[in-house]
């Protein structure tokens, strides 16, 4: 299986969350037109829904943008969703990011919802955010501490409504323990499983900053287990960051 690395960018809005990092419109914009012209495959440039500043900003990105795709954040709520749809609609190449919580302290805590209930609204804001956008990267916020059978089925939902890229992210840094990130490797695994069953789709995977912490034979195992189960069936390209 040939093995492809893409970049996905989120300087301007993860980076924005550091301390002391604020960026003007005209810095992003000057950002965006050196990771374009550098070649990087999506930009991540804002959370429209949550000002005016960053859904102007997430709009001016997208008009000048050539070659990436233009990502806006959204959470799993219409207002935000619509936000990005408007503010990318001049983008070349458009993309949104969607994310729900998975994990059973953000469903009781947070949501106050149950797991069918998540699952429900997995299915019905891709569904209806694929009506206006072809590229729909999906996160389950909190999954290494998510159930591992409830974060397979929210990532095989999200699938199967239409999201095009899953990110499985380390939210609050559990997998930052050995002994928690070999007990999500299994999940890890898993997650691929399910995607090399979905012949004649192109699902990207791409996970956070735990992988880095990951010990080399523990990335290895993930490397051989997932190309032993997909030879043959289909091209999944596999996203590491």
């Amino acid at each position: 299986m040939a093995s492809k690395v893409t970049f996905y960018d989120t300087t301007m809005r993860d980076g924005e969350q550091t301390i002391g990092v604020n960026f003007s419109i005209e810095e992003k914009i000057e950002i965006a037109k050196g990771l374009d012209d550098y070649g990087v495959a999506a930009i991540e440039a804002g959370f429209p829904a949550a000002s005016q500043k960053d859904f102007e900003e997430v709009k001016r990105i997208a008009e000048v943008v050539d070659n990436a795709k233009v990502v806006g954040l959204a959470r799993m709520v219409r207002n935000d969703i619509n936000a990005v749809i408007e503010a990318t609609k001049d983008a070349k190449h458009p993309m949104i990011h969607v994310f729900i919580a998975t994990s059973p302290i953000h469903r009781e805590f947070k949501l106050h919802m149950t797991k069918e209930e998540i699952l429900e609204k997995i299915k019905a804001d891709v569904t209806f955010t694929k009506q206006y956008m072809q590229d729909i990267v999906f996160s389950p916020e909190d999954a290494t501490r998510t159930e591992p059978d409830f974060l397979v089925a929210s990532v095989q939902t999200a699938i199967d409504a239409g999201a095009t890229m899953i990110n499985i992210p380390d939210t609050v840094g559990y997998v930052i323990h050995q002994r928690n990130m070999a007990k999500f490797l299994k999940t890890y695994v898993k997650i691929l499983s399910v995607l090399i069953k979905l012949v004649g789709q192109h699902i990207h995977i791409m996970t956070w900053v735990w992988q880095q912490l990951m010990l080399w034979q523990e990335l290895s195992m993930v490397r051989r287990k997932f190309k032993a189960q997909s030879t043959g069936l289909v091209n999944v390209p596999v996203t590491l960051i």
